[in-house]
């Protein structure tokens, strides 16, 4: 079995961005010379994630929204206590998750219609990373 592992950096303007990265995938894939197997890419950081969808802004507008009804920045998390303000970063990340699992096919991503990788950022404006380890033969 083979391994290759690449690291994304970002440094984000806005406090929450979404940042399509699937050619970064794609272009580690293609790099790694693996036909069949398995990509993960993670998220390094609490509060940021990854997730599989559509790459249509409204739907991205709309997740964004969705995930500020359910987890709002506001002042009165308890995890400020320590002196951070990102207590809803954290929530949202737990609702998108850390990271996905994409099955390698033939030398390609196996993505159903429309399927991207999207880096989700949620307490911006400092330096993150994301971990794509792709692994197979």
């Amino acid at each position: 079995m083979k391994f290759l592992t690449e690291y994304l950096w970002f440094n984000t303007q806005k406090r929450r961005e979404y940042i399509n990265v699937t050619g970064e995938v794609e272009d580690a894939l293609a790099k790694s010379g693996i036909r069949e197997g398995m990509i993960l890419v993670s998220a390094m950081h609490i509060t940021a994630g990854i997730y599989v969808n559509d790459a249509e802004t409204g739907l991205i507008e709309d997740i964004d929204e969705w995930l500020e009804n359910l987890a709002p920045f506001k002042p009165d998390y308890r995890h400020h206590r320590t002196g951070e303000d990102n207590g809803d970063a954290h929530l949202k990340n737990l609702l998108v998750h850390h990271q996905v699992v994409i099955p390698i096919t033939d030398g390609r991503l196996d993505f159903g219609p429309w399927q991207q990788v999207y880096y989700a950022e949620f307490d911006g404006r400092r330096r993150k990373r994301v971990i794509i380890k792709v692994m197979g033969e």
